[in-house]
């Protein structure tokens, strides 16, 4: 089964952040889920806004500040991913903690950059 990542903070607006790492995840031929607060699509990606149980994710890469994660936590740790990305801005130790606590990975770096540097 292809690896999947799920990007929580997705915004529809070309110019965010979360909007280009999609991008970039479907240039890379990585199978990508997406949920924020609008519907709608980014090429081949719709943007879900309730929280769906997709299976199969390996990597939730968040673009919600700490504050907005809370609602997250529970429905994160229900997926099981492998990992956890915290964008730049979205460190949460708090999150960090539990996610260490379930065995589930996490690490404080730019998907962006990962993608851009081959360590994604």
């Amino acid at each position: 089964m292809k690896k999947t990542t799920l990007v929580v903070g997705a915004s529809l607006n070309p110019t965010r952040y979360s909007n280009i790492a999609i991008k970039r995840l479907i240039d890379r031929n990585i199978n990508t889920k997406a949920i924020g607060l609008r519907k709608g699509n980014i090429h081949t990606v719709t943007v879900e806004t309730e929280k769906i149980l997709f299976e199969g994710i390996d990597t939730v890469t968040l673009y919600l500040n700490p504050k907005r994660q809370e609602e997250y936590y529970n429905y994160i740790l229900e997926l099981s991913p492998r990992r956890v990305i915290f964008n730049p801005g979205t460190e949460n130790f708090e999150f960090i903690k539990l996610l260490k606590e379930k065995g589930v990975e996490s690490e404080i770096a730019c998907t962006l950059v990962l993608l851009s540097t081959n360590q994604y």
